[in-house]
């Protein structure tokens, strides 16, 4: 082959993409058309890619070579990096990378840095179906992305291939380019869009409510949540008033839900109270809800149940936290603006379902259902 000097090949590829044809290049380079066709054909009719210059902050094979070298003769690692002018750190996470002082190779090192430094990398989702099938299955059912890489990480404990971070999973629903997963599954997140954004919501003002007892005078064993039986209620509205009753417990995150004709206090309180007795009287012993005047016959509710409601500080979410995140969640089966009157209580009582039997990082993976049949034991 004919070798073309540094200045010429740019040329050369500069008129070609400019779509000047190949005899047209040659003669402007005074060269054959066949070296040019040659040139061309070599490099696959692209202007090849610069070799990438390699930072020096990067370890060279020399270094590496040392590195094995030092291993070899019994030297410590800190007294290495003394002596190549290197952090010690570098030295060690260089040697723990690649299998340790017992298994530490020089080229086999290098290789393995340029391959891993590569860019772009191909998403694990994309390289192996098997995990991303599964991934989608439970994306199908709702399960967020941090549920999901949790639960594989219990199921498959010995399978290193089927892991995958929550943030991947993310990424390839809302990044563009890096979709391995099908694009309509962003509509099963629960934020319920296809991409990310801030989110704030405005405070709300209620009602007061004659007699109420604070949230401070609650026992200390509702804080920690070690004792079942607390549980934090509220309502969730949809169009023209209409709402859903919702109730969680604060141990097990376990989740009920239930049908109220409109949102008076009198109807709150006899659908509360006959949502009670649906599960045994030892699982209830207080209920924290907001100051919402839904709540105004509380004193009642205690005096027919024995259940003692604690009342949040006003504009203060956060203290019924395990209710808002399940209100979150609920929001996929009950969206905004919808008419939550046409939901029966088999709907109510399905979404639920659905609800306590997804595994919850914060349980240990466990699902609601299997903490709470604990507690029933």
């Amino acid at each position: 082959m004919v070798r073309l000097s540094e200045s010429e090949q740019s040329e050369l590829w500069d008129r070609w993409e400019a779509g000047e044809s190949q005899r047209a290049i040659a003669r402007a380079l005074d060269r054959s058309p066949a070296t040019i066709r040659t040139r061309l054909l070599s490099s696959g009719w692209r202007r090849p890619v610069p070799v990438r210059a390699w930072s020096s902050l990067r370890l060279s094979l020399g270094e590496r070579e040392e590195i094995s070298r030092g291993i070899a003769t019994g030297e410590s690692l800190r007294s290495i990096a003394r002596r190549l002018g290197r952090s010690s750190s570098t030295v060690s996470r260089e040697v723990k990378a690649n299998g340790g002082c017992d298994h530490y190779r020089a080229v086999a090192a290098h290789r393995a840095s340029r391959r891993r430094a590569k860019r772009p990398k191909a998403m694990k989702l994309a390289e192996c179906p098997r995990l991303k099938q599964v991934v989608e299955e439970k994306l199908d059912l709702w399960w967020s992305p941090t549920q999901v890489s949790g639960w594989l990480v219990v199921t498959y404990p010995d399978d290193e291939e089927m892991r995958v971070s929550h943030e991947t999973i993310y990424q390839s629903l809302y990044v563009q380019g890096r979709g391995a997963l099908r694009k309509e599954l962003w509509q099963a997140l629960r934020a319920g869009r296809a991409r990310r954004r801030p989110q704030g919501r405005p405070g709300s003002t209620k009602g007061q409510i004659r007699d109420m007892v604070m949230i401070s005078e609650r026992p200390p064993e509702v804080e920690d949540r070690a004792v079942p039986g607390h549980w934090e209620g509220d309502l969730i509205m949809g169009k023209a008033k209409t709402s859903i009753g919702t109730l969680v417990e604060r141990q097990s995150r376990y989740v009920m839900l239930f049908q109220i004709p409109d949102n008076k206090a009198e109807s709150v309180r006899v659908a509360l109270t006959d949502t009670v007795k649906r599960l045994p009287e030892h699982l209830w012993k207080s209920l924290t809800w907001d100051q919402g005047t839904e709540m105004a016959q509380h004193a009642t509710f205690t005096i027919d149940t024995g259940i003692q409601v604690f009342f949040c500080d006003p504009k203060s979410p956060w203290q019924r936290g395990s209710n808002e995140n399940t209100n979150g969640l609920l929001r996929q089966y009950f969206p905004k603006g919808t008419d939550l009157s046409i939901h029966t209580q088999e709907d109510l009582d399905q979404a639920a379902y659905s609800l306590n039997t997804r595994p919850r990082q914060t349980l240990g993976w466990m699902t609601p259902s299997d903490k709470l049949a604990e507690a029933m034991q």
